[in-house]
C-alpha cells in the first residue's frame, strides 16, 4: 500500500497546530516509509494461535491498516501472542511471547530485517542501553524464575543472560542503568531490579508497591512507577490497593507514594504526559498534575471500552485499547486529554477497528 500522501497531510496538520511561526514559512518533510508519523497498535492475538498482528493508525485518525506485518512480509505471520514493541533507531523489535522470538523490522516500512530466536523463554519486554538490547523473560507462560537476555544488536543473537528476581516484566533504561519491574499473573512481585549496562550485572533493587507495572520518566528525570496492587487471585485475603510511586534515580529511592484507599482498587494502566499523570481504575480515567500531593477524588471520565487492555497518552489524546471478547476484532478508542485545542478531557474523538487483543500503542515519529 502507498499512503505517503496521508503522512504529508498529517505532518502538516500537526506542525500547523504546534507552531506559531509566519504563515508563509514553508515546511517540508519526506516520510521514511509508509508507516512513518503514525501510531502502531500491537494486537496480541489468541494464545496458541499464530494470529498476532500490528495495526497502523494515521495521525489524523482518517486511516487504519490492520495487518501491516503480513502486508509487508507476505510469506510470514507475526506469530503467537505479541507482547510488546521496542524502538531503537530505525528499527522496531516486536516481542512475540509464546513464539519465543523477537522479530526485527524497519519501523517505517515494516520490512523484516531479522529475527532473534534463541536464548529467549516467553519473552515479555525490551529496552536498549550501551549498544545492547535487554529483554525480560518469564521462563513460563505464567511467570516464575525468569531472567534478562542481553542481545547483540549487530548479530541479533543473545550473548548472555542476567539472573534477576522472579517475574521480570516491564523494563526501562536511563543513564546507563536498566530497571526491571517484577510482576506476574499470580500477583507476585514488589521490586525493581537495577542493572548496570556496562558491567551487565545487577547492582541493586528498589522496593516498591505490589505488582509494579508501567515505568515512565518525566521531563525532570524522575521515574514514575504504577503498581497494580495484588488482585483477589489467587488469594482474596491478600488483595492490596494500587499505588503510584515517584523515584529519584540519582539516589534510587522512592520520594513520593500515592496510594489508592481501597484494597479492591487497582491501578490498571498509567501514563505520564507533559505535566500530568493519567491512570485507569476499572473503566475510570483519572488525571492529576505532577505537582499534586494527593490523588484526585474525582475521575476525569469513564471509558466505554468493554475490556481495557492497553493505554497511552500522546499529542493531546488518550488512546485506549478495547480487547472486547478476545475472540473478535478489538477497537482503539481515542479521547481528548484536555491539554490542548479547547476540547474537554474525555471527549471521544474516534473509534477504529483493530485486530484481536490490542494491547499497546507505539508512536512512530
Amino acid at each position: 500500500m502507498k499512503i505517503n500522501q496521508l503522512f504529508v497531510l498529517a505532518i502538516a496538520a500537526i506542525l500547523s497546530l504546534a507552531s506559531c511561526s509566519n504563515d508563509t514559512e514553508s515546511i517540508s518533510y519526506t516520510p521514511k516509509g509508509d508507516y512513518d508519523s503514525g501510531i502502531l497498535v500491537l494486537n496480541e492475538g489468541n494464545f496458541g494461535v499464530n494470529n498476532a498482528e500490528v495495526s497502523y493508525l494515521s495521525f489524523d485518525l482518517g486511516s487504519v491498516y490492520s495487518e501491516i506485518f503480513h502486508t509487508e512480509n507476505a510469506s510470514e505471520t507475526l506469530g503467537d501472542t505479541a507482547q510488546s514493541i521496542g524502538f531503537n533507531g530505525d528499527l522496531a523489535y516486536i516481542v512475540v511471547n509464546a513464539s519465543n522470538k523477537i522479530e526485527v523490522v524497519n519501523r517505517y516500512t515494516f520490512k523484516k530485517v531479522g529475527s532473534i530466536t534463541t536464548g529467549l523463554s516467553f519473552p515479555r519486554y525490551i529496552a536498549f542501553a550501551n549498544g545492547k538490547a535487554y529483554a525480560t523473560n518469564w521462563n513460563s507462560q505464567f511467570g516464575g524464575s525468569g531472567f534478562v537476555s542481553v542481545i547483540n544488536l549487530g548479530s541479533n543473537r543473545v550473548e548472555s543472560t542476567i539472573t534477576v528476581a522472579d517475574n521480570p516484566n516491564k523494563i526501562i533504561a536511563q543513564n546507563g542503568k536498566v530497571y526491571v519491574a517484577h510482576n506476574d499473573l499470580a500477583a507476585q512481585g514488589n521490586s525493581l531490579t537495577v542493572i548496570d549496562a556496562v558491567s551487565q550485572s545487577v547492582t541493586g533493587s528498589i522496593a516498591v508497591g505490589d505488582r509494579p507495572d508501567t515505568m515512565m520518566l518525566d521531563d525532570s528525570g524522575f521515574l514514575w512507577v504504577s503498581c497494580n496492587g495484588k488482585s483477589s487471585y489467587p488469594v482474596a485475603a491478600d488483595e492490596s490497593a494500587g499505588k503510584i510511586m515517584k523515584i529519584d534515580l540519582s539516589s534510587q529511592t522512592v520520594v513520593k507514594t500515592f496510594a489508592l484507599t481501597e484494597n479492591t482498587a487497582h491501578v490498571n494502566y498509567f501514563s505520564v504526559y507533559g505535566n500530568h499523570i493519567f491512570y485507569v481504575v476499572g473503566n475510570d480515567v483519572f488525571k492529576m498534575s505532577l505537582s499534586e500531593t494527593n490523588l484526585p477524588t474525582t475521575k476525569a471520565f469513564s471509558s466505554s471500552a468493554q475490556y481495557i487492555y492497553g493505554f497511552a497518552v500522546k499529542n493531546n489524546r488518550i488512546y485506549i485499547a478495547d480487547a472486547k471478547g478476545f475472540n473478535e476484532n478489538g477497537q482503539a478508542l481515542i479521547y481528548a486529554s484536555g491539554d490542548g485545542g479547547g476540547v474537554a478531557v474525555g471527549t471521544l474523538l474516534k473509534t477504529l477497528e483493530t485486530r484481536i487483543g490490542p494491547n499497546g500503542f507505539y508512536f512512530n515519529l
